[in-house]
């Protein structure tokens, strides 16, 4: 359907009245509490947020404990009970604005039997590899082994129920949600308060025990589960919301709080959080922060680093730093929270947040165009940044392999564009304030970018369903691409206009040995790709490293733009990084914690340290 239908004024005038009826209906919709939403049993990857998106995870906390959330200052509700996340709707409405054809095609098929593989299973984990495969890491002489003092001392800190031993209830920790990096940790801790931390880190650091801080254990390098017997340090308990201050805008919790829930707090008080990713219903503010997660609003708010406002940080030896200042401006002396956003945990555990949060606007616009090519694309983002400016919110890109895998694996997805086999597929969002401006901007921009030849095809959402058919395409390409089988994934951040070259030349690397994929956040040159697989070979693997890491470096990239380090890159961080700067890294950390017992093996090189 093309765009110059949609923007007739026999459309606008047909279906001017029906807006704001649908509007409130969508709205309440989406506000509405007490039904208990649908289960899903499997986890997609970190990378996005959407309407309905689907996402990994949590621990076992029907065995392990309960996780609650203050609903506001003071008071706080159980929430979560169960192995599986229990999905709700993301809070974000969408203008009606123009009629559409029916989508067409079969609803598309539900994944293979490879989807519901176990974690518990090592051939599993051995047949589903998903990235670089581990290098054995020794593991270090210095750490203590764990006895029985310790448990009795951790115990008489944190109480029975804080100290899980019990090995069916901490395998669920040990494995990241992938089933990829799988840790040998006998024991889980599960802290409420800062105090409780502080006590347990200045007792492993005597005793020189290495530890694993971990949040919603959502993450795709290996950064939140032990890679030996290190201790697990799960924050999921503290998860308080301090105070909002709901004239700036200025949230402060525990680290340990959702992210979803806390997106649900800020928005019934007219706020948004400046974050938003496809596991927000498991990840946690603290470990969002402590790998300075990007996401889908990057584009529009920035990264952590410019909306966190203050942090309470517990050391290796158990000090509290106490920065938790919620004032917008501070010019004394060095910033040193910025030091723990995206230290993944390796210089200390982040125990509390101040961050700034935007004002919830009212307008929002989705649309869905077709490419005929990568240049087009690019071409594109440009006119957007001109021709919609300060309304533009997301930029996303997928290539026509994306879809097929989209329409072929995920259940309940239409392809908006079913009769357009066009190469490349751009997902446009808009949010402001004002929505007859907004949408005539929007629809003004479209029509001159069809007009030079930018877009082929396109549609915009007329209401909540199609808005979310379109982000529920984009966002899961990831968790279709682990149904296939094996996939391999790289998280690069490459100028713009080198950015699709990778994906070509992965393809002329391995020709029928898999197929590659290409998507991401174009606003903000962050390539996700994907390399899939029937099964794990390393003949494939040797035809991707170092080629990826080489060729990201050459062109002057970062071969982790959001996801971290973790275990996977650890190693190969010199690809990104100067010997200076990752010597001044390690004098950092061996200052900081000189025993090296927070997270150990990640972040950085073995030999740095």
């Amino acid at each position: 359907m093309a765009i110059l239908s949609l923007l007739s004024s026999s459309s606008r005038t047909r279906l001017s009245g029906l807006r704001e009826p649908l509007r409130q209906a969508g709205l309440s919709a989406l506000l509405t509490r007490g039904a208990p939403p649908p289960l899903h049993p499997h986890a997609p990857t970190t990378e996005f947020s959407s309407p309905g998106g689907h996402r990994p995870p949590p621990l076992d906390w029907a065995s392990v404990g309960s996780r609650t959330i203050s609903s506001h200052v003071g008071t706080s509700l159980t929430q979560y009970g169960s192995r599986n996340h229990a999905l709700t709707l993301h809070k974000r409405f969408y203008q009606t604005l123009r009629p559409q054809h029916p989508y067409c095609g079969p609803r598309a098929s539900i994944a293979t039997s490879e989807a519901h593989h176990s974690v518990n299973d090592p051939s599993e984990v051995q047949r589903r590899a998903f990235g670089s495969a581990a290098k054995s890491i020794q593991r270090n002489p210095a750490y203590s082994v764990l006895n029985s003092d310790d448990v009795s001392y951790f115990k008489s800190i944190l109480g029975d129920n804080g100290v899980i031993q019990d090995k069916d209830r901490v395998a669920v920790a040990n494995v990241d949600w992938m089933g990829k990096y799988k840790g040998a940790s006998q024991l889980l801790l599960l802290p409420k308060s800062t105090n409780e931390v502080s006590k347990v880190l200045a007792y492993c650091d005597s005793r020189r025990l290495a530890v694993v801080p971990q949040g919603g254990n959502t993450g795709l390098v290996g950064g939140s589960v032990p890679v030996h017997d290190e201790v697990i340090v799960n924050l999921g308990g503290m998860d308080k919301i301090i105070s909002f201050d709901n004239v700036n805008g200025i949230l402060t919790c525990e680290a340990g709080c959702v992210l979803e829930n806390l997106s649900t707090f800020v928005e019934n008080e007219g706020f948004i959080m400046p974050l938003d990713l496809g596991a927000k219903g498991s990840c946690q503010i603290g470990g969002n922060i402590s790998t300075n997660a990007g996401g889908l609003r990057f584009i529009r708010y920035g990264s952590l680093h410019g909306n966190v406002l203050g942090l309470e940080v517990v050391l290796a030896n158990g000090t509290v730093l106490d920065m938790l200042t919620t004032l917008r401006k501070d010019n004394t002396g060095y910033d040193l929270k910025h030091l723990f956003v995206g230290s993944e945990g390796s210089l200390g555990i982040v125990t509390k947040v101040s961050i700034l949060t935007p004002a919830k606007l009212p307008s929002t616009n989705v649309a869905f165009l077709s490419c005929n090519d990568y240049m087009s694309c690019q071409k594109l983002l440009l006119a957007a940044r001109r021709g919609l400016g300060e309304i533009i919110s997301a930029f996303e890109f997928m290539d026509r392999q994306c879809i097929d895998l989209a329409m072929a694996h995920l259940e309940g997805v239409h392809n908006p564009l079913p009769l357009s086999p066009y190469k490349f597929y751009v997902l446009i969002e808009t949010t402001g304030s004002d929505e007859s401006y907004d949408k005539a901007k929007l629809e003004a921009f479209l029509l001159r970018s069809m007009e030079d030849g930018l877009v082929a095809d396109g549609v915009i959402a007329q209401d909540i369903s199609q808005a979310s058919n379109f982000w529920r395409i984009r966002e899961g390409i990831s968790e279709a691409s682990v149904k296939v089988g094996a996939v391999y994934k790289y998280d690069l951040s490459i100028p713009v206009e080198k950015l699709y070259d990778i994906v070509e030349e992965m393809r002329s690397r391995l020709g029928d040995m898999a197929e590659v994929l290409g998507y991401g956040h174009l606003g903000d040159g962050n390539l996700h790709l994907n390399i899939l697989s029937s099964k794990y070979s390393d003949n494939i693997l040797a035809q991707i490293e170092p080629f990826v890491y080489e060729w990201t470096a050459g062109h002057r990239g970062s071969i982790s733009a959001e996801h971290g380090l973790g275990q996977m890159k650890a190693e190969k961080i010199h690809y990104s990084k100067s010997p200076e700067a990752v010597q001044l890294m390690a004098s950092i950390k061996k200052l900081v914690d000189p025993n090296s017992i927070l997270n150990p093996y990640k972040v950085l090189p073995q030999s740095a340290l």
